[in-house]
């Protein structure tokens, strides 16, 4: 069985050793340039890049020539694949792999929507490598990240709304009206459709990382036992300073703290400090 996902994922080298995974691309463009994120472009270039600029990036996902190819190529080594992508909510990338796949009978392809992105998406990404390496079936597998993701928190905040108003994440006058009055959303991920929503408020950065932790609290009590990971986007002090309230509140199973990729990041710009968390005794046992 061979595992396939998109440069949506985010995961540490640390989680990936020893699993064979393989990418899908997903692509910046820039001030006219093009890169495929994780590959052509890292995190430190990224923003380096995006700081040095007044234009805004978009981005695109792979083609169904490109999930085509992919699949052709690895059904020559296994015709038994699972594709685990990015949430539909956020990008059409799930529903492309699924197109792709129809044109490719040599192969048995199983797509599934994480209905989330980041490190939670890693995650499933994670889960799904272990348990093919173990010999887990499809069912078996696609059951486990279910359990996963129905486990499975993702929050963050951001000092600034331009860039996810820009990639119509949120709405323009949503996205204006929390600017002018200086607001800071704690955005979820919807575990229902895979789409953003608020979960809280604050009206500075520092508040806005607090305000993290309390809602943690309103999933788990203060003293849970919690796998966690946390995220940022160029801003390691602000992700520290998360990890350290998180274990003063928390007994952590800590997985390494992590940048967001590229491609996330262009939807996010710098600054943004999340996580990724859940019950360690409602997180199912991996292989």
């Amino acid at each position: 069985m061979i595992i396939v996902t998109d440069r949506g994922a985010d995961l540490s080298p640390q989680q990936m050793q020893g699993l064979s995974i393989h990418f899908t691309p997903l692509t910046i463009t820039l001030d006219g340039r093009s890169y495929v994120s994780g590959v052509d472009i890292q995190p430190e270039e990224f923003y380096a890049l995006l700081a040095s600029t007044d234009s805004m990036p978009t981005t695109s996902l792979p083609s169904p020539g490109e999930f085509i190819d992919l699949y052709r190529e690895l059904a020559k080594l296994d015709p038994e694949i699972v594709s685990v992508h990015i949430s539909s909510g956020l990008s059409g990338t799930a529903e492309t792999a699924r197109a792709a796949a129809a044109m490719v009978p040599e192969a048995h392809i199983t797509v599934i929507d994480t209905f989330t992105l980041s490190g939670a998406e890693g995650w499933q990404v994670e889960a799904a490598a272990r348990a093919a390496r173990a010999g887990w079936s499809v069912e078996q597998i696609r059951a486990l990240l279910e359990q996963v993701r129905d486990a499975t928190e993702t929050v963050f905040t951001l000092p600034e709304l331009k860039y996810l108003i820009h990639g119509g994440r949120i709405s323009h006058l949503k996205g204006l009206l929390a600017s002018i009055l200086n607001i800071k959303p704690i955005i979820g991920v919807s575990k229902t459709d895979g789409k953003y929503y608020q979960r809280s408020r604050a009206r500075s950065f520092n508040a806005a990382l607090a305000k993290l932790v309390q809602v943690a609290a309103e999933d788990h009590a203060p003293g849970t036992a919690l796998r966690v990971q946390v995220m940022h986007a160029n801003n390691p002090e602000g992700a520290e300073e998360l990890r350290r309230a998180m274990a003063a509140e928390y007994d952590c199973e800590w997985l390494p703290t992590t940048s967001i990729a590229p491609v996330l990041g262009a939807h996010t710009g710098a600054g943004l400090v999340g996580m990724v968390y859940a019950a360690r005794a409602a997180y199912p046992a991996i292989p």
